[in-house]
């Protein structure tokens, strides 16, 4: 069965299914279909919202500002003082939901908010989460108008309804907003009354995939659910991997969080490729020099 055939009955009866082998390959043909056999991954360097020393390592392909701003003043200090050390790599952060409450309490529009922090260097707002934004698609569209980008879409807590009805609601806002470019389907914050299981999370990811299939990139964030599942959920439908750590670690280079990524996106069958934030491919790190016979790379020298 394609794709681009399967009716509304086919998508409800693949949302109730427990088939997952099934609805893995049919969520991996469309993946395939958009993205080749290619993972993209991005290596981000998280850097607080209050006034601790910022500390850019050099492989950070995003620098991601975390917190809940006081005020929009103090939000736009803090985005000069990333960029002032970003060195060029672009700067995410906020919660488009905290910037929604932000602009009320300040009684602002968003999109002033928007704009003072898009002239104070910001490039991308961190992310979206669908589930707590008063008005998902007038928020987003402001995003887009006040000169910055979505870094993702994400879902804050499951709700009480059903994964199905979730994700047709996200695809119907992007036929509307047509800006999203990437979306992380599975949730920020576990609900200790209601926890989700290996099975449900990768079960979500395939049925994000087929019913949101106007959002080019399904997203797994590898620093909140660990290569396990991040490895699974790419044999799944997912294609992008979020949250890889920019530092590269005193254990040696091929237990590195970048040979680590790459190691396992190959065992899952797909080719690495290293973005920025922008969503540019870049230059992948050089190997390191050849180690004469018998040497192992990561033992120490005598």
């Amino acid at each position: 069965m394609s794709v681009s055939t399967l009716s509304s009955q086919d998508l409800a009866d693949l949302g109730e299914t427990h088939d997952l082998i099934s609805l893995g390959m049919t969520a991996d043909g469309l993946r395939r279909r958009l993205h080749g056999l290619s993972t993209t991954f991005v290596r981000v360097a998280d850097v607080p919202v209050d006034d601790e020393p910022i500390r850019v390592p050099a492989a950070a392909g995003e620098i991601r500002i975390l917190g809940t701003p006081v005020t929009t003043q103090s939000a736009a200090e803090r985005v000069r003082a990333v960029v002032a050390e970003a060195r060029g790599v672009p700067v995410s952060g906020f919660s488009l939901a905290d910037l929604e409450r932000m602009a009320a309490i300040e009684r602002r529009t968003l999109r002033s908010v928007l704009e003072d922090l898009c002239a104070a260097g910001l490039e991308l707002v961190a992310d979206a989460p669908f589930d707590r934004l008063q008005d998902v698609r007038r928020s987003i569209e402001e995003v887009n108008i006040s000169g910055l980008a979505l870094a993702r879409l994400t879902v804050h807590q499951w709700p009480g309804t059903g994964a199905l009805a979730l994700f047709k609601h996200v695809a119907e806002m992007q036929r509307r907003v047509g800006v999203v470019r990437a979306f992380a389907p599975l949730a920020r914050v576990f609900n200790p009354a209601m926890p989700t299981t290996g099975f449900e999370d990768v079960r979500r990811v395939a049925l994000a995939r087929l019913v949101v299939d106007n959002i080019p990139s399904i997203q797994v964030d590898w620093s909140l659910y660990g290569p396990k599942l991040a490895q699974v959920v790419l044999t799944m439908g997912a294609d992008d991997v979020d949250g890889v750590s920019a530092e590269d670690g005193q254990e040696g280079r091929r237990r590195a969080p970048l040979e680590e990524i790459r190691r396992n996106i190959r065992a899952a069958g797909q080719e690495p490729v290293e973005r920025n934030g922008r969503f540019d491919a870049v230059d992948p790190v050089r190997p390191a020099p050849d180690v004469p016979a018998g040497r192992s790379s990561d033992a120490p020298h005598a």
